[in-house]
């Protein structure tokens, strides 16, 4: 019997448990701020709970990265995000791979605010501190797009996945207009966030108490600054392309040029 077969039931059950630590410490540090959450969100006026909240998701999701990397085999390299923290108001558009993607980004960046399905700003675990740090639901399109306004012209950085949920059909699903829209009505630009993970864990159709494929790797690199866009539904159809091209990988065609400019950050 070779080395290798006796060792993968070994690296199988590490696996499970790496699993099993990563969810639970992320459980107990949302049950550690959900009573707080929920009675700060309630005594604070909207700005000084918003302030505080966007802190602590910062801080929280930043120890939990740590914790994965330290137990769980996980390795992020995130560098490339450090350049947007003084960057100033931005759409940050980003594919959407796995339930972490939000984590890694908020991890890194200060101010974000996150436009979210309505699902998980009503979730016990999640909602509560989801809603003292004033995120967004993504289930009223207007409203939608006026707090994401509202919120660029406060000075935050707004994150939205284009494709409206976790990737289903790989490398990219169907992208929507919000990205554009919102760019349009607040004139600022879009900075795209292209996320690459070694496996689909925690992907659309990767359950959530199936185990990891150990070392677990992920990345996000800056791509392309769009300057607002004029033409909502061109500029809609142009990110989705951009998107793709980028995620087939070297040697992928290069996309013609586009009307909007754009430039790397």
């Amino acid at each position: 019997m070779s080395l290798r077969r006796v060792l993968q039931p070994i690296h199988a059950a590490y696996e499970h448990l790496a699993m099993v630590l990563g969810l639970g410490f992320l459980a107990l540090l949302c049950l550690a701020w959900l009573p707080l959450a929920q009675l700060l969100h309630i005594l604070l006026p909207r700005r000084q709970g918003q302030r505080l909240g966007r802190w602590v998701i910062h801080r929280g999701f930043g120890l939990y990265l740590k914790f994965l990397r330290l137990f769980c085999a996980c390795r992020f390299d995130l560098g490339e995000l450090q350049q947007l923290r003084e960057a100033g108001p931005l759409v940050l558009a980003a594919n959407h791979p796995s339930l972490l993607d939000a984590v890694l980004i908020t991890a890194c960046l200060p101010n974000v605010t996150c436009i979210m399905k309505a699902a998980l700003m009503d979730n016990p675990l999640f909602g509560a501190a989801a809603r003292l740090a004033c995120y967004i639901r993504n289930n009223a399109p207007i409203d939608m797009v006026r707090q994401a306004q509202a919120s660029l012209a406060e000075g935050a950085q707004v994150l939205i996945f284009p494709e409206g949920t976790r990737t289903a059909d790989f490398p990219l699903s169907p992208c929507g207009a919000g990205a554009g829209l919102i760019a349009h009505r607040a004139q600022v630009p879009v900075q795209t966030l292209i996320i690459d993970f070694s496996s689909p864990y925690l992907g659309k159709h990767w359950p959530l108490l199936r185990r990891p494929r150990l070392p677990l790797r992920a990345s996000i690199r800056l791509g392309r600054r769009f300057a607002p866009p004029d033409n909502v539904a061109a500029f809609s159809t142009m990110l989705e392309g951009y998107f793709r091209q980028e995620l087939a990988g070297p040697g992928a065609p290069t996309l013609p040029p586009q009307n909007e400019p754009a430039s790397r950050p």
